[in-house]
């Protein structure tokens, strides 16, 4: 299942205007439990000096930015992506709401990207698992922390997260998401990988248990899985999640403040 002409899709629809635009993030930020879990991580991070420099590495459309904007407010943020147009429609998105002057977004290949020493923070969510050199991109994370740096990493785990493990035929080897390298990341990987690369202070934890992957079900895989076999069922998804939302707030608060033994997602934040 490809991913990107779903997203296409709805950017036409939410993209209108600001506003629809800001109201898409907001229910983004409630439905997608990787966003509990990433906003929760981020707030324990706590608001950072004055002046800091954030970047998100796989920026996507700018759900993260938008909220570490509001969040951490007196830093500016660089969101970085592989896709000119997306980096084309979250410039124009944050020049309209003001914003071009601390939020800025640039193409750039996170195998090659680095700039030294610059970032308090980096967040990068659901980009690992799509580079095969990862631990190059380690490296370059690592040297474009500061000092005292944090890392946030959201990946799949390698308990599931790309699916991979609900097929029985070969053809369906690469799972549901299939742009993936790799099914995911395993805790003792990821923790030497970082390590390898300078990292310490490591805290790499699973996310999506049970509640978790009924959620994702719900509120995802499904609806892609609609969208993929027809795009005319787009008229029926408000009905739909108007059913399912109720459900997916709760399954994400149970997913949320419960430890996992195992899970399909981990979260794993580090410092330099």
């Amino acid at each position: 299942m490809k991913y990107d002409p779903i997203k296409r899709s709805l950017g036409k629809v939410f993209n209108r205007t600001p506003f629809l635009r800001i109201i898409f993030y907001k229910l983004l930020d409630l439905l997608l439990l990787r966003s509990w879990h990433i906003r929760k991580a981020l707030r324990k991070v706590g608001p950072l000096n004055s002046n800091q420099s954030i970047l998100d590495a796989g920026s996507g459309f700018g759900q993260y930015v938008y909220w570490m904007s509001r969040f951490f407010k007196n830093s500016t943020i660089l969101g970085v992506d592989v896709k000119s147009e997306q980096i084309e429609d979250c410039n124009r998105f944050f020049q309209q709401i003001r914003e071009e002057e601390r939020v800025q977004f640039q193409y750039a290949d996170l195998t090659k990207f680095e700039d030294k020493d610059r970032f308090s923070l980096i967040l990068s969510v659901d980009v690992m698992e799509h580079i095969e050199e990862d631990q190059q991109v380690f490296h370059h994370f690592y040297h474009s922390l500061k000092d005292g740096g944090t890392i946030l990493i959201s990946t799949p785990s390698d308990q599931g997260g790309s699916d991979a493990h609900e097929h029985d035929h070969e053809e369906d080897a690469h799972g549901f998401i299939d742009e993936h390298v790799r099914d995911g990341y395993g805790i003792q990987d990821i923790t030497e990988k970082l390590t390898k690369a300078g990292f310490h202070s490591i805290d790499a934890s699973f996310s999506y248990g049970k509640a978790g992957k009924i959620s994702w079900k719900l509120s995802m895989k499904y609806p892609i899985l609609m969208l993929g076999f027809s795009q005319l069922l787009f008229v029926f998804l408000p009905i739909y999640y108007l059913v399912v939302f109720p459900l997916c707030l709760v399954f994400n608060f149970i997913d949320l403040i419960k430890t996992h033994k195992s899970g399909s997602g981990l979260i794993v934040v580090a410092k330099k």
